[in-house]
């Protein structure tokens, strides 16, 4: 007998974590508005890599897992997939993003953490889990900050694909996807954050970040919405 939860959509944890005079304000001010999804998507997957994902279920936490969005990050691995699928089934280009060793090592990161910087860029730098490999002619993008747009080739890329409107997945919700998502905002991207593929150590922390992304920088949306939109654009 299935005793998982059933999960309660994200608008109802918006309502049931912001105040509601909270909500109040934001409707009356105009925040909140959707945008349609444009011509030439592309999926940008922020680090879906080991180090984020922890220990799978059922194994023990290790000493380097510190960094680990367990188990939030695994709980949410069938959406991320079923989302990079859908990506793929419609010609989306698809994005895989990590940690750059090299660029950590000596530069540095920008998050305060209790290990070394070398041990922390090396975490950072795991690879990415047997079922979420990037195919060949994939683009596998290194950072060193959280935003994958930060000292990267990204924008280039995105210019040069044509593309107007990114989707969001991946980890942490108040740290790299956020950063992400902000910078996709200010080069004028449409962004839409596929909710239900984004993962963090904290779900209050998630909640409340997604709702603020939905409110001022992206249309907040989950893989079935994805996959209707995308529907016939293979």
């Amino acid at each position: 007998m299935d005793t998982q939860p059933t999960p309660i959509p994200i608008e109802e944890r918006w309502r049931r974590t912001v105040p509601p005079e909270d909500l109040a304000v934001y409707a009356e001010a105009g925040f909140g508005g959707a945008r349609e999804m444009g011509e030439r998507p592309c999926l940008i997957l922020v680090d879906v890599v080991e180090s984020f994902l922890g220990p799978r279920p059922g194994e023990q936490a290790q000493p380097g897992d510190f960094m680990s969005c367990a188990p939030h990050g695994w709980a949410r691995m069938p959406a991320i997939v079923r989302l990079v699928d859908v990506a793929r089934e419609a010609g989306v280009p698809v994005v895989f993003v990590k940690g750059n060793l090299m660029a950590k090592r000596f530069c540095g990161g920008s998050v305060k953490a209790s290990a070394a910087p070398a041990t922390s860029a090396l975490l950072h730098s795991r690879g990415f889990p047997p079922e979420l490999q990037p195919k060949d002619d994939e683009f596998v993008l290194e950072k060193s900050r959280p935003s994958a747009f930060f000292g990267t080739p990204l924008v280039t890329y995105l210019n040069r694909n044509r593309i107007d409107t990114v989707l969001v997945a991946g980890s942490t919700t108040s740290g790299c996807i956020r950063a992400t998502v902000v910078d996709a905002a200010a080069y004028d991207y449409r962004v839409l954050l596929v909710e239900d593929a984004v993962f963090d150590r904290s779900m209050f922390s998630h909640t409340v970040n997604t709702f603020e992304m939905h409110q001022k920088y992206a249309d907040v949306v989950d893989v079935a919405r994805v996959e209707q939109l995308l529907t016939g654009r293979g």
